[in-house]
C-alpha cells in the first residue's frame, strides 16, 4: 500500500504582514501549507503569496529585465524564517523542503526619530 501522508510546511504571517493575507496588524496567521518532493523554499512562497495580492506585492520585486528572467527576487521589507534561521543562512530560495519546516514572514520594523527627538518605529511598506 502507497504512502498517502501528505507532507507539509506550515507558513507564519506575523507583525504588519498578518494585513496582507486578511489578519490584524500586529498579529499572526498560520497557514498549513501541502507540498510536493522537489519543492523549494521559493516554490512555497510563490505558491502562498500568490493568494494573497498585497502580500505578493510586498513580498517580492521583480527580476532584473536585462535576464530576461520572469523569475522574481524577495524584496527588502519583509524578512523570511525557516525554522528561526534567516534566510540565507542555514536555507535559501532553492533550498528543498523535506515536511515539517516552518517559514514566517516578519516585516521589518525602521526607527527614527521626529522632530522633537522621539524615537518611533514604523513596519516598511505596510501603507
Amino acid at each position: 500500500m502507497a504512502d498517502t501522508k501528505t507532507l507539509t510546511a506550515t507558513v507564519e504571517v506575523t507583525t504588519w504582514v498578518a494585513q496582507r493575507v486578511g489578519g490584524v496588524s500586529g498579529g499572526s496567521k498560520l497557514f498549513p501549507e501541502p507540498i510536493s518532493p522537489g519543492d523549494t523554499v521559493g516554490d512555497l512562497l510563490r505558491r502562498f503569496s500568490k493568494r494573497f495580492p498585497d502580500l505578493d506585492a510586498a513580498l517580492w520585486r521583480p527580476g532584473r529585465p536585462e535576464s530576461g528572467a520572469r523569475q522574481k527576487e524577495l524584496g527588502e521589507h519583509i524578512e523570511v524564517l525557516v525554522d528561526d534561521s534567516a534566510l540565507g543562512v542555514t536555507y535559501d530560495l532553492d533550498s528543498p523542503l523535506l515536511g515539517g519546516e516552518r517559514i514566517t514572514l516578519l516585516g521589518q520594523f525602521m526607527g527614527g526619530s521626529d522632530a522633537r527627538g522621539r524615537t518611533q518605529a514604523r513596519g516598511g511598506t505596510h501603507g
